[in-house]
């Protein structure tokens, strides 16, 4: 599926972020579908779990304006992974996380940095929210790196759905340019 700037929910300089379709999970899939990529979750998406994450962000677009947009490669158009904002329930408290996913093959690039900051100061700027938190494990030191490099600084770890979690957070007018 083209993405138009129509559709983008947040550009940046290199990326488009709009809202998933289901005609997204297969591109979708590359990077879900990818065990080395996906090896901190208890196990890689097969299709039935990418079309479920689709309808998923789907929900969260309508109930609460946002969720894990598609990230588009502006240069080519593809489908790259997805980075977004979502709520989550952590230790009974509800928080929204800034959560982010990258085609294994351009990993090191920066290109979850620059969507994970478009989509704080979105949230900062366009739905007021004054604290955002990323949910990590432990080993994933690329995602624990992301989130350093985007301002956020670990706040505590804590078990988050059965599993031993690093909790980094930020809040307005904390963060990094």
């Amino acid at each position: 599926m083209k993405t138009s700037h129509e559709d983008a929910v947040i550009e940046t300089q290199r990326l488009l972020l709009r809202e998933m379709t289901p005609d997204d999970a297969p591109a979708l899939l590359k990077v879900f579908g990818d065990a080395e990529a996906m090896r901190h979750y208890p196990a890689a998406f097969d299709e039935a779990r990418m079309q479920a994450w689709v309808t998923w962000n789907r929900r969260s677009y309508e109930t609460s304006g946002h969720g894990l947009w598609a990230m588009i490669l502006r240069s080519t158009g593809e489908v790259i992974g997805d980075c977004g904002l979502v709520s989550q329930e952590v230790d009974g408290v509800s928080e929204i996380e800034v959560g982010y996913h990258v085609r294994r093959d351009l990993w090191g690039q920066g290109l979850a940095t620059e969507a994970a900051l478009a989509c704080i100061d979105h949230g900062f700027t366009q739905f007021g929210f004054r604290w955002f938190v990323s949910l990590i494990h432990p080993q994933n030191a690329s995602s624990r790196r992301v989130a350093e490099k985007i301002g956020m600084t670990l706040w505590r770890e804590a078990e988050w759905k059965g599993k031993a979690t690093c909790i980094y957070a930020i809040e307005r007018g904390t963060r990094v340019s």
